[in-house]
């Protein structure tokens, strides 16, 4: 029989000085051979995004029972066999805080890594903290001080400095045997499957509005004076979110949300009264008339595709319920010795208080259904239509 890996921390730890460089096609083809065969590996990235509306990758790290590795994705260029391993099912992928670097591989490499094992998610089922970071987190499991972060460095620098390659090389060295201890403490605690679904869930979450015709419904502090404003503001918003994502530019680099507010409010209607809104001269010139064009064309777009209004803050007679469905739902996490936070957070309240349709019916968000469903939110259901302060009223 091969022999079990055993992903002992301390020669990762000792490897991770002088972690293996990928730097080309072959030797991705070559590791990736090797991963194939393994039941679990870590992984992390390095990336900048300082005005970028995507990461830029600077740096991925990957970390298997015997070596941390570092490919740089600067130079190589042939990631089929890398997608290949992210998608295997049989080899579980660790991360920990997984969020971003989904957003990277997803965005970068147009894959995302499955079976995924967040290790934040985990520690706060396993009782361990809620929301810990890596450092934390290594210090709670192994009784070792990571040091302070790379917060600032550059990743897209070449080359990257001793420091730099430590750090990155660490940042995937402990994880395997963590997740390893993590899978044994919640097959304990009767949690794991509860992991394994939240972390499929978190997996899954693309981008809920990539042509970005949702993003006006943030600005809740609109005050709207007609479907055609509310139509202006969605269009103008919707036109911004797809030029980030074309240019890969930050929002604040297209148009401010303070200055998207401004121009709702103003409604200007020619580029000499747009500019002395303080529209930089660059877009101006590049954009003015795009923008323009989504006022003048306002009536008309909210004729043909009615905008859904914007869900302001619950009011105020929501207040008292909203505090029963948390009470209720602490009692809940209480009795599951669960932290809270991970049973119900207010926002999961609140969308699903704002999921009534038109016959008065409250549905489960995604966040509220899977494991947590038979746990608490069924519950919530039927508390809710019960606190429902207009049904109250109407009787």
């Amino acid at each position: 029989m091969p022999k079990q890996p055993s992903y002992d921390w301390q020669p990762l730890q000792a490897q991770a000085e002088n972690p293996i460089w990928i730097t080309d096609n072959a030797q991705l083809a070559s590791a990736c051979a090797r991963w194939q065969n393994l039941p679990l590996i870590a992984l992390d990235t390095e990336f900048s995004r300082v005005e970028t509306f995507y990461p830029v990758p600077g740096l991925l790290q990957v970390a298997d029972d015997e070596a941390c590795y570092l490919i740089d994705p600067l130079q190589v260029d042939d990631f089929s066999p890398f997608r290949a391993v992210l998608e295997d099912e049989t080899i579980i992928k660790v991360l920990h805080s997984a969020s971003e670097d989904l957003e990277l591989f997803r965005h970068s490499y147009q894959v995302v890594p499955k079976p995924l094992f967040d290790t934040q998610v985990a520690a706060a089922f396993a009782n361990w903290g809620f929301s810990m970071g890596l450092q934390r987190l290594v210090k709670h499991a192994l009784e070792i001080d990571l040091g302070k972060a790379q917060t600032t460095s550059d990743w897209l620098q070449r080359p990257l400095t001793a420091e730099q390659i430590h750090y990155a090389a660490l940042d995937v060295a402990y994880l395997p045997a963590i997740a390893l201890c993590l899978i044994a403490e919640l097959k304990q605690l009767q949690r794991l499957d509860w992991v394994v679904d939240e972390c499929a869930y978190i997996a899954q979450q693309e981008d809920p509005d990539p042509e970005g015709y949702q993003y006006y419904r943030r600005f809740t502090q609109m005050s709207i004076r007609s479907d055609a404003q509310l139509a202006g503001l969605r269009d103008l918003t919707a036109w911004r979110e797809q030029a980030c994502r074309e240019r890969n530019l930050c929002r604040p680099r297209v148009l401010k949300n303070e200055l998207i507010l401004e121009i709702v409010k103003r409604w200007p209607q020619n580029l000499e009264t747009l500019a002395r809104l303080g529209v930089w001269r660059r877009t101006l010139k590049e954009d003015g008339p795009s923008i323009l064009a989504c006022l003048a064309q306002a009536e008309e777009s909210a004729r043909r595709h009615p905008p859904l209004p914007i869900h302001l803050p619950l009011h105020v007679y929501w207040h008292k319920p909203v505090k029963k469905l948390l009470a209720l739902g602490r009692e809940r996490a209480r009795e599951l010795d669960i932290f809270p936070e991970i049973l119900i957070r207010r926002k999961d309240i609140e969308k699903l208080i704002n999921s009534r349709d038109e016959q008065g019916q409250f549905h489960l968000p995604l966040s509220l259904s899977g494991w947590r469903k038979s746990l608490i939110g069924d519950d919530l259901l039927s508390a809710l239509q019960a606190l429902d302060p207009k049904r109250e009223s109407e009787c």
